[in-house]
């Protein structure tokens, strides 16, 4: 017992208190305690001759005589350590021995005789009444309106299904109903029923029945099944205590210098506080395990959601301070399998123009979809992701893939207005809910603007695709293999996101709408704390007023960052409505021109309509194309119209000097692109020409010559080209 805690042993009796000088059995620690003393005792033995649980020691060798020294050094150990051996309970040279209910010998491990006894004595039946056995089993699984069934109803629900199964074998003579609810024993004495009951004691009444209640202890039969025992996983949680620390400021590297300068007084950032040391408000870890430990919890713990070295520094900065800090980090993550398993790595490609910086939280928004997710046991299989873009604060709403636009605006008011209100606008890709009449008329009546991306171009709504690929590798992180338990891990999953430091505000999400970051089990840690500030509310204003346009500053100063990065190597192209330009066929927004990598990856030319913004333009396409004509800068290319820039060719009309020139000579091949309408007039000048050829074949004088067989093969390769673009 160590000195100064016998007083947590007393024990009351009747001539007073009484404390245990050595440790007794019966306290919560006395097993590990007994097994630590005679690890400690017989270790020098241990894993050579012999094996100890507990108060049970097996000594094993391979003659006699080595076995007599072997108990004599075991015994000279226990004499040593004043510990005490029962002779009634001790086994001497045995060729076998019982431990911990097995039995060990030279063959091997054999089972005790005396617990397998009672199964093999069991007496043989010798007649019909004794070999009694289960002749059908019944079970069925509830769906639909079964599932909203109360208790009573659920026990009389499967009552009738099993007199529907088995009334064959029922209604010849009565038979005794066991059920562990109590309520069924009454029900032949129900003065009034309900039209569902009623038809049920209707079918039940034509058996010759008897109900006997039996307690669920005592109904094993029944519940054989259902009360199982089963080995469940359990989280075990770790209480880090931090009073060891204090002995390791005097010898450690990094500060001991330091812990013995603030004796006294503080030393530049350092002072002690209760035996600790602080830099700030930061508590200061002596290199020791504890240090990874605490990396482990701040990148992998309950709430964390397995962040790379960034964010997972963010959140030990908050609370700790060591130096090296950021190569522990890496280390940890760097050899984390989870996250190996689970991330991926996308670059980012295209130009970036980012949206306009909101003035406030949760008044300028971003939303999406997260499909393909399998189904939950709760049969959604999508997530309706919302995403603030000023603090990036984001919401995880489970859904079902084929919700129509009125579902998802009653999932927004309950999940989003009722926390921050109506929005002023909202950033969108182009689905079919955000496209509905009834979503545009209702944001038009509460004056909120809708803006969509461009189609097949989510670097549009960058930000809700980022986070949409963040939520993905988290599920991935959390569920593993439990694919179905997905809907259940969003709620931690949206906790850990809107806690973590974003890198382009500098800021948690929280702190940002809140004005303070809410507790982890880090902050539920046996820290010792420093005087806490209390804010009133005019400060308090005034700092979530700083705040925010700190968050401002830092998103426009990304923004300029992250767009340098993305344009370097890259050049602005700015079309003017009449351009011809080309279009780059995506297969997802082409499937049926891009079947083949052998056919085109272009098409065109197509005139500019409308100049959007910078970055997209509206294009002139033909009937034919039954798509938005609306298109991102990089996938469109200036069409050359040649050295011609007195006209323009693309009209239908086509070029007046190129038209005078096909009248007077239909040999003469025209300069420039080749469109559909000049193709046309083409073909009309090359039958005439044909014609003209045929009838002078008839007569057998021919009008060509040596050049102008040549300019017909030309004539028709040009307008051959024209078919084709």
């Amino acid at each position: 017992m160590k000195e100064g805690d016998e007083w947590k042993t007393a024990f009351k009796t009747k001539y007073g208190l009484y404390e245990w000088l050595v440790m007794p059995f019966g306290l919560t620690n006395a097993p590990s305690t007994f097994m630590r003393l005679m690890n400690h005792a017989l270790r020098a033995f241990l894993g050579r001759f012999v094996v100890v649980y507990f108060d049970d020691i097996l000594v094993y060798s391979k003659s006699l005589d080595e076995h007599i020294d072997h108990l004599h050094c075991v015994l000279t150990v226990l004499r040593k350590e004043k510990l005490y051996a029962n002779l009634k309970k001790c086994s001497f040279c045995l060729d076998k021995v019982v431990f911990l209910g097995f039995v060990v010998g030279a063959k091997g491990i054999a089972v005790d005789e005396e617990k397998v006894k009672a199964i093999k004595e069991w007496p043989t039946p010798k007649s019909i009444t004794e070999e009694k056995r289960p002749i059908a089993y019944f079970s069925e699984k509830l769906n639909g309106a079964a599932l909203n069934y109360p208790t009573y109803d659920k026990e009389l629900y499967a009552l009738v299904r099993a007199l529907e199964t088995w009334q064959h074998y029922l209604w010849p003579k009565e038979f005794v109903i066991h059920t562990d609810h109590e309520s069924l024993k009454h029900l032949k004495g129900q003065g009034k029923l309900n039209r569902r009951h009623a038809q049920w004691m209707e079918f039940i009444e034509t058996f010759p029945y008897v109900i006997k209640y039996k307690q669920g202890k005592e109904n094993i039969v029944a519940d054989a099944l259902s009360r199982r025992y089963a080995l469940i996983s359990t989280l075990n949680a770790k209480l880090l205590g931090f009073e060891y620390v204090k002995e390791l400021y005097v010898n450690d590297d990094d500060f001991a210098s330091v812990f013995a300068a603030c004796e006294k007084a503080a030393f530049g950032k350092f002072y002690r506080l209760d035996g600790y040391l602080f830099r700030e408000n930061r508590l200061c870890v002596p290199n020791s395990s504890m240090r990874e430990l605490l990396v482990r919890e701040a990148h992998g713990g309950g709430l964390m959601g397995h962040f790379g070295v960034r964010k997972t520094l963010d959140v030990l900065h908050e609370h700790f301070f060591w130096p090296k800090m950021k190569r522990d980090v890496e280390r940890v993550c760097s050899r984390c399998v989870t996250c190996r398993q689970a991330k991926s790595r996308v670059l980012p490609h295209g130009l970036y123009t980012p949206l306009p910086v909101p003035s406030a939280p949760w008044v300028d928004i971003s939303m999406d979809f997260v499909l393909g997710l399998p189904r939950s046991r709760k049969g959604r299989d999508s997530i309706f992701v919302v995403v603030d873009r000023f603090s990036k604060m984001a919401h995880f709403i489970s859904c079902h893939k084929t919700d129509d636009a009125t579902h998802i605006a009653d999932l927004f008011f309950r999940e989003i207005v009722r926390l921050h209100g109506v929005p002023r606008s909202i950033v969108s890709d182009r689905d079919v809910k955000f496209l509905s009449y009834f979503w545009k008329v209702l944001w038009g009546k509460l004056g909120t603007k809708l803006l969509f991306s461009t189609t097949c171009h989510p670097q549009t709504d960058g930000q809700t695709e980022v986070v949409n690929r963040t939520l993905s590798t988290l599920l991935r992180t959390i569920i593993q293999k439990n694919l179905k338990n997905w809907e259940d891990c969003l709620p931690f999953i949206e906790f850990a996101y809107n806690r973590s430091v974003h890198s382009t505000t500098d800021f948690s999400p929280f702190e940002i709408v809140y004005g303070f970051n809410p507790l982890t089990p880090l902050d539920l840690l046996p820290l010792p704390v420093n005087e806490r500030t209390s804010l009133d509310g005019q400060k308090k204003a005034e700092m979530v007023k700083k705040l925010h346009e700190s968050v401002r500053q830092h998103i426009e100063k990304k923004n300029e960052q992250y767009a340098n990065k993305a344009n370097k190597g890259r050049r602005q192209v700015i079309f003017e409505p009449g351009d011809w330009v080309w279009v780059h066929m995506r297969k997802e927004r082409f499937p049926a021109r891009r079947r083949s990598k052998l056919h085109p990856r272009g098409d065109g030319p197509f005139q500019v309509l409308e100049r959007i913004n910078d970055n997209a333009y509206k294009l002139d396409l033909p009937g034919e194309y039954n798509i938005s004509a609306t298109f991102n800068v990089s996938d469109l290319s200036l069409f050359d119209v040649g050295d011609d820039s007195r006209s323009n060719p693309f009209e239908e009309r086509g070029n007046d000097e190129n038209q005078q020139a096909l009248l007077k000579d239909p040999l003469h091949v025209p300069v420039g692109p080749i469109t559909r309408a000049r193709s046309k007039k083409i073909k009309e000048a090359l039958n005439g020409l044909i014609q003209d050829i045929w009838a002078d074949s008839t007569t057998g004088h021919s009008k060509l010559g040596p050049k102008e067989d040549e300019g017909v093969i030309n004539l028709i390769q040009a307008t051959d080209g024209a078919d084709h673009a």
